[in-house]
C-alpha cells in the first residue's frame, strides 16, 4: 500500500512508471488482435445484412463496435511498428484507457442489441441469423477488453499508469455511465419541468467534464500543468462530485416518481434507468473517493 500511495502522489508531477517483459506482452497483443477481429465482425454482419434503420439505438450499437475497432487497430499499429515515443500521450495510460472503454462500449452494445433489434422482433432468415451473430461477437469482443483490462491493470504494490489503477478505471466507468444518462435524459428530455430536476442534469455534466478532464490529463501527460498537486485535485474533486451525485441521487426520483410532481401519465423505463444509473455513479466516486482518500493518508 505505501507503494501506491507514492505512486499517486508521484502523478502531481510525473507519469507513473512501469515496465513489462516481452512475455506480459504477448498475451494483450493477442486479446487486441482477437478483439480487433470480433468488433470488425460485429459491425460489418450487423450494417451489412442486419436490416437496420439508421438512428437511435441501431447507430449506437454501429459506433460501439466501430469506434473500439478502430482504437484498437490505432493501438496495435503503434506497438507493431515501435512508434510508441512518437505519439504525444503516455502510453502507459492510453492502451488500457482504450481496453477499458472499448469493454464498456462493447458490453453495452451487447445488451441493447438483442434487446432493441432481436427480442420481439418478427425477424425470420437471414436478417435475424445476422443480427444473432452481430450479438455473439459483440460479447465475444466484450470478454476480449475485459481480459486485457485484467491483465493490463496495476496490481497491489505495483507502480504502473494511473489509468491502470482502480481509481483510474473508475474515471472511465464515471464517465460511460454518464454518456448513457445523457442519451436516456434526451430523448425525450426529461429535466426541464422543475428546477431541481435542472439541478441533476447540471450534477451529470459537472462531474462529466471533470472527470474527463483527469482522463484527458493522464493519457496527454498534462498533470503537471495543474496548479495544485494532482494527487489533491483529486481529492477535493472526489469529495465535491460525492456530495453533488448524492443530492441528484434523492432528488431525481422524488421529482420524477412523486405524484405530487408528476405531469401526469406512467413512468417510463428510461427514467427508471437514470434513477438506478445516478446512483450507481454515485457508489462509483464513492468508492473512488475513499481509494484516492486511502492512498493519500497512507503515504503522508
Amino acid at each position: 500500500m505505501a507503494n501506491a500511495g507514492r505512486g499517486i502522489h508521484s502523478a502531481a508531477e510525473t507519469e507513473y512508471v512501469t515496465t513489462s517483459t516481452e512475455c506480459d506482452k504477448q498475451p494483450t497483443e493477442e486479446l487486441k488482435f482477437t478483439a480487433l477481429l470480433f468488433t470488425c465482425v460485429a459491425f460489418s454482419v450487423a450494417s451489412h445484412g442486419g436490416a437496420l434503420l439508421h438512428g437511435g439505438m441501431s447507430d449506437w450499437c454501429i459506433f460501439c463496435w466501430a469506434f473500439s475497432f478502430a482504437c484498437t487497430l490505432l493501438v496495435l499499429l503503434v506497438e507493431v511498428f515501435g512508434l510508441q515515443t512518437r505519439i504525444p500521450v503516455s502510453w502507459t495510460n492510453f492502451p488500457i484507457t482504450v481496453a477499458c472503454y472499448a469493454s464498456l462500449l462493447c458490453l453495452s452494445a451487447s445488451i441493447i442489441f438483442p434487446l432493441f433489434f432481436i427480442k420481439d422482433q418478427r425477424l425470420y432468415g437471414e436478417a435475424r441469423g445476422h443480427r444473432i451473430a452481430a450479438t455473439v461477437f459483440s460479447c465475444l469482443a466484450a470478454v476480449a477488453y475485459m481480459g486485457e483490462v485484467s491483465l493490463t491493470k496495476a496490481r497491489p504494490g505495483e507502480v504502473a499508469g494511473y489509468m491502470a489503477t482502480a481509481p483510474g478505471l473508475l474515471k472511465v466507468c464515471q464517465t460511460f455511465v454518464a454518456c448513457i444518462i445523457f442519451i436516456l435524459v434526451s430523448d425525450p428530455v426529461s429535466y426541464d419541468r422543475h428546477a431541481a430536476l435542472k439541478w441533476c442534469m447540471a450534477v451529470y455534466c459537472i462531474c462529466f467534464i471533470l472527470s474527463m478532464a483527469v482522463v484527458v490529463l493522464c493519457v496527454g501527460e498534462c498533470t503537471g500543468w495543474l496548479p495544485i498537486p494532482f494527487s489533491k485535485f483529486l481529492s477535493a474533486y472526489g469529495l465535491l462530485a460525492v456530495i453533488m451525485y448524492l443530492t441528484a441521487t434523492i432528488i431525481w426520483p422524488v421529482f420524477q416518481f412523486d405524484k405530487q410532481y408528476q405531469s401526469g401519465g406512467q413512468v417510463s423505463s428510461k427514467l427508471i434507468a437514470v434513477a438506478v444509473l445516478t446512483a450507481l455513479n454515485f457508489l462509483l466516486y464513492l468508492a473512488d473517493l475513499a481509494y484516492t482518500a486511502r492512498l493519500v493518508f497512507v503515504s503522508a
